[in-house]
């Protein structure tokens, strides 16, 4: 075989939504659970399933043949797709760069800190870039914007006791504003949260009503403040936001097609009821303001287009398939097809298939062309160090 048709997982965490997925999927709704992420891939946490497989997974599939699932130059898929419905705020969050992840994992494994410990901070030895691109309107926090515009919102306010926040922030001293509000003193944080709130509800736009939602959901949380030092992003259906390595940030509502690194690193700095590792976190953080990495899609020879991200793990393009208009992929794998719209058939040497909204299909290296024909979108995900795959 050629191709191999999957059925994915879905991952259920309190921030998703009763209905996107399942509606996507033409699945009954609403869910009894709040689905988040369905995830295609081999992460070894929640593998694809490779369909009629007999309980395979994709993961299997690699390990029994990873020359002709993966081809001469990969031993893992070294990315993960995902499909996000948010409904709720995720917390603000920070993956390592490489070079972090490995000596991350090193001090942890020689520490013996067990691979469960809910104060574990690095589950391996990678980075975790990230792409998300929007289907719906999508709204994320994505990097620190100007310490002096952020100072002027937080002087805004008129609160005494950020004061001291604010002077960091005068100073340019992003480093020194997020110390101070992560190790803020328990007892007085909802104080604090709830004059911020008090504050953003007497104004209009954007940011107040955001910083206003997170401080209702979060009233004990100083990471409502630290929110307030992000760029606020709003993409539009079709454009994407790349996230590199350190790089503090959050998804905050919207449904999208996430690509990243297969890695499970995170280091969680508010909106959390989870562990904060306050020392690794400021140690791992970049603390320069940057504009938000926004991409907008380039296009390609065959009526597709291509998210230029910068991450060697993955590569996403998306092409619109339309009737009477085949699609040829002349590179496509070791790969991953995720149909979104409508009804789309792959062929590829002596297999086809035909995928439905929501599902997908493995494509390895040892293989001939791909075709698409029929009506919908594809997203294709490939690594990305090989270039020009299609």
């Amino acid at each position: 075989m050629t191709l191999f048709r999957l059925h994915n997982p879905i991952r259920d965490y309190a921030w998703g939504s009763r209905t996107t997925l399942a509606e996507l999927q033409g699945r009954p709704a609403p869910t009894a659970e709040p689905e988040a992420e369905l995830w295609i891939g081999a992460h070894p946490t929640a593998p694809s399933l490779i369909d009629g497989g007999g309980g395979t997974t994709l993961l299997d599939l690699i390990g029994s043949d990873p020359t002709g699932t993966l081809g001469p130059d990969l031993d893992r898929l070294p990315f993960l797709l995902k499909l996000l419905a948010v409904e709720r705020p995720l917390s603000l969050q920070v993956h390592p760069d490489a070079a972090q992840a490995a000596a991350g994992f090193a001090a942890e494994q020689a520490a013996g800190v067990a691979p469960d410990d809910p104060h574990r901070s690095y589950h391996d030895d990678q980075p975790k870039p990230e792409l998300i691109c929007a289907l719906t309107p999508f709204t994320a926090l994505c990097g620190f914007a100007d310490p002096a515009q952020s100072a002027a919102l937080l002087g805004s306010l008129h609160i005494d006791a950020l004061h001291g926040v604010v002077q960091y922030l005068r100073t340019g001293d992003l480093r020194g504003a997020v110390t101070t509000l992560l190790n803020w003193p328990e007892a007085e944080r909802a104080g604090l949260v709830a004059q911020v709130l008090a504050a953003c509800t007497t104004r209009t736009g954007p940011r107040a009503a955001w910083t206003a939602a997170l401080a209702r959901a979060y009233p004990h949380d100083t990471g409502v403040i630290t929110s307030m030092l992000l760029n606020l992003v709003e993409l539009r259906p079709g454009e994407a936001l790349h996230l590199p390595g350190r790089t503090l940030h959050a998804y905050l509502y919207g449904t999208g097609v996430e690509i990243m690194a297969a890695s499970d690193n995170v280091l969680r700095g508010g909106l959390t009821s989870k562990y904060v590792d306050i020392g690794e976190l400021l140690t791992i953080t970049d603390f320069r303001a940057t504009p938000p990495g926004r991409i907008h899609p380039a296009p390609t020879a065959n009526h597709g287009e291509t998210y230029p991200a910068p991450a060697p793990q993955f590569r996403l393009s998306r092409y619109q398939v339309r009737p009477q208009r085949p699609i040829t992929l002349h590179r496509p794998g070791p790969g991953v097809l995720l149909c979104l719209g409508d009804e789309i058939t792959v062929r590829r040497d002596a297999d086809a298939t035909t995928l439905t909204p929501g599902l997908s299909v493995f494509l390895p290296h040892r293989g001939g062309p791909v075709e698409l024909t029929g009506s919908g979108v594809a997203y294709h995900a490939t690594p990305g160090f090989h270039g020009a795959h299609t």
